[in-house]
């Protein structure tokens, strides 16, 4: 959670709380019903709405800054970079020039602008295990940026738009100027969920003429889904809605193997694993603990002076706007975040305010948490049972919510969580350091011996095999490298 905290909005409070701390970007997996797509027609004579000037350098500086800022790692960036001209080399517009950014984020994400510029977190830096899979993301996002895709995309959804505006206001049809623009969005969804599978297609053609391993694009989409499911905590990821705007990861991985098959059989092209690791040992891993860092059941923020410590059974993760968490089974959840409340606005109306669905009559309380004034309060939705809280810490105002499925009381494990709220201390602020990987060479074959020496809060084994894109049973190799996460 950032320095900086954006309050999740009243209309989507529920969806954040409730769906369990997802990824974003071209890996982004949603849920939902499925619903049959309607067909947008845009009339030939529409006016284009293309050709605006390219994102300039502050453009790019706002984005870089949206993703926690740039990342500093000589040896990493090179490879990606070398990597990026290779591809770009094997690419159908091998012209074209691109700049690459590394993006100090935890999140697993990688974009591209229709300038030529190039984004990779951290994150996704670490979850790859060899240059073919790192080479399969650029590929992909090189794709993106010869197929013009941005392009079309802004062109389709201005158009629609432009045309569900003629018929509300100029023929003054509103009824059908919103049945367009609602049938639009299914449209846009499906555009970009084809956009997405054609350059899977073509980054792995390119992944192929550039001398890699081919097979490296599923794996890394595998090592993806794996990385989904320990998040969700279920086992597997969902299946994207029609609204979705990526397709399933399930869909992707099979997309790519079958493309990769026809480049030719597992093991042609190289996956420069050794070289791989050696440009990432020592890269930051998780949260950058300026910025709140998770240890254990424990958040501490250093720079809002906060920490707190989450019940048994949750695992928690620090995201952009808020503290989300959740037990393995996804019946319990919460979430901690920074609201804004106006001067002089009691901590009961703040709850109100900024809470869209009922709170039981009689069950707002007023209380003090430790040193800090509070407001707490039920309420009961269809499916979900809510504890909310309010609380003042200076001049900032926090909320912390606890949901249990069903009809279940989530209050006693509420009610240690917000007293465990303090202040952080100088000596745990000072002993804060980043997570970093380590390549380390296995001395057995059994992959617990290194699993053990990862600090992570839970689950080592799971974690550590996904970090490897190992599956469960494989025996490690004697005298190889291997990620483990170390402090």
């Amino acid at each position: 959670m950032a320095c900086a905290l954006v309050p999740v909005p009243v209309p989507v409070l529920l969806a954040v709380l409730l769906a369990v701390l997802g990824l974003a970007g071209c890996a982004a997996e949603q849920t939902g019903a499925l619903l049959a797509p309607a067909a947008v027609t845009v009339p030939a004579e529409a006016p284009r709405t293309t050709g605006r000037q390219r994102p300039g350098d502050s453009d790019h500086l706002k984005l870089v800054a949206s993703f926690g800022g740039e990342y500093r790692a000589p040896a990493t960036l090179q490879l990606v970079s070398e990597v990026t001209d290779r591809l770009v080399r094997a690419s159908e517009r091998p012209d074209q020039t691109y700049a690459v950014t590394l993006l100090d984020s935890s999140v697993v994400n990688a974009f591209a602008l229709p300038s030529g510029r190039l984004y990779v977190t951290r994150g996704l830096v670490a979850l790859a295990s060899d240059t073919s899979e790192i080479a399969a993301v650029l590929a992909h996002e090189i794709a993106h940026v010869t197929l013009a895709h941005a392009t079309a995309r802004t062109e389709l959804e201005l158009r629609s738009q432009l045309v569900s505006r003629v018929v509300a206001d100029v023929l003054n049809d509103p009824t059908t100027g919103a049945q367009l623009q609602n049938q639009s969005r299914f449209a846009l969804a499906r555009f970009s969920r084809e956009q997405e599978l054609e350059a899977d297609g073509v980054g792995v053609r390119t992944l192929a003429r550039a001398g890699y391993d081919p097979y490296g694009a599923g794996r890394f989409l595998t090592s993806l889904n794996r990385t989904l499911a320990l998040k969700t905590g279920t086992g597997a990821p969902g299946e994207p809605d029609m609204l979705a705007t990526h397709p399933g990861t399930a869909e992707r991985i099979t997309l790519v193997t079958r493309a990769a098959r026809r480049s030719g059989a597992p093991g042609i092209g190289v996956d420069d694993r050794a070289r791989y690791l050696a440009a990432i040992d020592g890269l930051a891993y998780g949260d950058n603990p300026g910025e709140g860092a998770v240890r254990g059941r424990r958040f501490i923020h250093p720079s809002l002076g906060i920490a707190f410590e989450v019940p048994d059974g949750f695992a928690i993760e620090n995201t952009r706007n808020a503290v989300l968490g959740t037990t393995p089974e996804g019946s319990r959840r919460l979430l901690f975040d920074q609201v804004d409340a106006e001067s002089g606005q009691g901590l009961d109306a703040v709850l109100k305010a900024t809470w869209n669905d009922a709170i039981e009559p009689g069950s707002v309380e007023l209380r003090e948490v430790g040193p800090y004034p509070a407001a707490t309060a039920l309420s009961r939705g269809k499916d979900w049972t809510f504890r909310l809280a309010a609380l003042r810490v200076g001049e900032a105002t926090y909320r912390m919510i606890m949901a249990a499925k069903g009809a279940t009381d989530p209050d006693p494990a509420f009610r240690r969580w917000i007293a465990s709220l303090a202040a952080v201390s100088s000596a745990e602020t000072q002993a804060l350091r980043p997570l970093r990987l380590q390549v380390v060479q296995a001395s057995s074959t059994n992959p617990e011996d290194l699993a053990r020496r990862m600090a992570v809060p839970d689950r080592a084994l799971d974690r550590f095999l996904v970090l490897n894109g190992l599956e469960r049973n494989a025996a490690l190799r004697p005298g190889q490298g291997y990620k483990i996460v170390t402090e």
